[in-house]
């Protein structure tokens, strides 16, 4: 029986190259590729800054699989990144919502163009540097399971997975620290051992988004009003696209502390409260996709932990199926509920439930 073969994402940071020494340990046939996603490289010139989308990030990976005697090969996906996360990061930015470019990049590239691409040349498996873990639920349903002791823990990243990719996906640096990651990769004298973190979103290195936002051609950035809870102007603000919810910096002196509530595109205004403002009990997220459970519409609400956003600590709530949508209610009000961004359910056991992108925050 032959090896099973797996293609590895190499982004040219340390957590794939990892990857794929691990799993050619393991005694897969082991390839890898780094997918080509930039545009325009005097925009995504994110060269000795860590990023996954400049030229350097290709020849870093080249290096690892040079070091590794594996195959390796560049695969374009520019168009399929300019249409799927470009578009919709500056679309959903022009309606007054927070994106998160990094999911829409997982759901439509990495595990849908990259798995297919990869099961087009043979391979069994693609695999990943992610820090997660693909677990087998009660039901028989595979769900990202995570790992909430772990501060690198990615699992609310990967909730748009479905049965199908994670049935083809391998995660082989789960259950370890970035540290005994790095420690292997010095070990093996690989060139990304000591290489920093990507930090920006890699399409925008400057993490200018105006001037990003600008250039796409959508539309102009206009000044307009800050508005209070009653609907009153207390201020100007230099043009919705700069603010989100929650934000207490770069609003001007109120006398008191304030932060952003909602943004109104239609009227151009972005109504400021205090702080007690910003919390909701609840949400309402379309988009939804079921990982560890099936559509549990009809059923009753279901416990779960949730989070808002990546770095939010899980929080109790209840979950139902309501007109296809997710309507979540939280134990104790959470804060900055923020549409755009994507809400996360688990299992108590840390299996991922479902999840979808936040419509509106359930005052």
């Amino acid at each position: 029986m032959s090896k099973k073969r797996v293609l590895v994402a190499m982004s040219g940071g340390v957590d794939s190259s990892v990857a794929a020494y691990i799993l050619k340990e393991q005694g897969y046939e082991v390839i890898g590729a780094t997918m080509r996603i930039w545009q325009d490289e005097s925009r995504c010139d994110i060269e000795n800054q860590g990023g996954c989308c400049g030229t350097e990030a290709v020849e870093d990976a080249r290096k690892v699989a040079a070091t590794l005697d594996i195959p390796f090969y560049v695969l374009n996906f520019a168009d399929e990144f300019k249409h799927k996360v470009i578009d919709y990061f500056v679309g959903e930015y022009w309606r007054g919502r927070t994106p998160n470019p990094c999911i829409a990049c997982n759901r439509y590239i990495k595990w849908e163009n990259f798995l297919s691409k990869a099961l087009s040349f043979d391979a069994d498996y693609i695999a990943t540097g992610h820090y997660a873990k693909i677990a087998q639920s009660d039901n028989g349903r595979l769900a990202i399971q995570a790992d909430f002791s772990n501060p690198k823990d990615q699992s609310y990243a990967l909730y748009n997975l479905t049965q199908q990719q994670l049935t083809h996906t391998l995660m082989p640096i789960n259950g370890m620290s970035k540290d005994e990651v790095r420690k292997i990769a010095a070990k093996l004298g690989l060139s990304t051992a000591d290489k920093p973190d990507s930090q920006e979103i890699c399409f925008i290195p400057d993490d200018d988004y105006a001037s990003f936002l600008e250039k796409s051609g959508k539309g102009t950035i206009e000044p307009g009003d800050f508005v209070n809870e009653a609907g009153e102007i207390i201020g100007k603000h230099k043009g919705f696209i700069y603010y989100t919810i929650g934000q207490r910096k770069g609003l001007g002196a109120f006398g008191k502390p304030m932060f952003v509530k909602k943004i109104n595109t239609v009227d151009n205004t972005v109504m400021l409260s205090d702080n007690e403002g910003v919390y909701s009990k609840g949400l309402v997220a379309s988009d939804v996709n079921f990982m560890g459970e099936n559509n549990f519409a009809g059923q009753p609400p279901k416990e779960a932990l949730g989070k808002i956003r990546y770095a939010h600590k899980p929080a109790k709530c209840s979950i139902a199926i309501e007109g296809g949508k997710i309507t979540c209610r939280f134990d104790e009000k959470q804060r900055a509920i923020t549409p755009g961004q994507s809400a996360v359910f688990y299992d108590l056991d840390g299996n991922i439930i479902c999840g979808g992108v936040v419509d509106e925050a359930i005052e």
